[in-house]
């Protein structure tokens, strides 16, 4: 199974080929640059082999996304049909999602918290808490049945750092790292630290708060941009798996691949 992988943020586009199922690349795109993606996504479609039996030549592959930004998704689809000839399938759209859900509105659920909370559970097999760090905070639970129970949304380090300087008169921007202790000498290493531990401090008693809910502490990944940054503070965190919503995309096609083989 030849899969190109679209996971369309806020911010940026991750894009993972994936050969014969496993994974040959996966890389983080500006959304902004839609000449970088076009090329990216040029290249990995050439790599995907011929269909023997097409004399039209036609590739043994299928692009699949996952958007929370419908004018990416577009831009997307236009340079799919431009310059592959092929069209997306969107899940949510084209394809159902890939774990149960006990939310009030499903649709509007983003489907990158679906599908990721879908890919830690098909490991984990029991409950899990998925925190995805990108340009917002998502911390969801999964119980142990594989059902997304829902989460907490959370402004991530970026949003943070620009409200503080757009909402004061003498506040700096700052870019949040790993800061060397856990207060600050100055003014932007105090603002480091404050958006640093309470992000850290915040999950934890989130996820303290599931576990009171459900009974036990549950499993923890965290993925996404920023995730890497905090990853080394967080004892209570058993995995960081990068691009955990791009794996989530290939599983989420897989699962309805099989479901629709079966009902055959």
């Amino acid at each position: 199974m030849n899969v190109i992988a679209i996971d369309i943020g806020n911010t940026n586009v991750g894009v993972g080929l994936f050969l014969d199922g496993k994974e040959d690349f996966i890389r983080s795109i500006s959304g902004q640059s839609e000449a970088e993606l076009r090329e990216c996504l040029v290249d990995a479609w050439a790599k995907i082999p011929v269909l023997e039996s097409s004399k039209e030549r036609k590739r043994n592959g299928v692009i699949v996304v996952s958007s929370v930004k419908p004018a990416w998704t577009e831009m997307v689809r236009r340079i799919a049909d431009e310059n592959l000839g092929e069209k997306v399938r969107v899940i949510g759209e084209d394809i159902p999602l890939p774990i149960s859900t006990w939310v009030d509105e499903p649709k509007r659920v983003g489907t990158d918290r679906i599908v990721a909370a879908a890919a830690a559970y098909d490991v984990v097999e029991n409950a899990v808490v998925v925190a995805d760090f990108g340009t917002a905070v998502t911390i969801d639970l999964v119980d142990e049945h594989g059902v997304f129970l829902g989460g907490v949304i959370c402004p991530g380090f970026e949003i943070s750092a620009q409200a503080l300087k757009d909402s004061t008169a003498q506040l700096p921007k700052v870019t949040v790292h790993r800061p060397e202790g856990p207060f600050g000498k100055n003014t932007a290493d105090a603002i480091n630290c404050g958006l640093y531990y309470s992000i850290i401090g915040g999950m934890e008693e989130i996820i303290r708060r599931y576990a009171e809910q459900i009974g036990r502490w549950p499993q923890t990944i965290i993925t996404g941009s920023a995730a890497e940054t905090i990853k080394d503070d967080c004892p209570f965190v058993d995995n960081y798996v990068p691009h955990l919503v791009v794996k989530g995309i290939v599983l989420a096609y897989m699962k309805y691949i099989e479901e629709k083989s079966e009902m055959v």
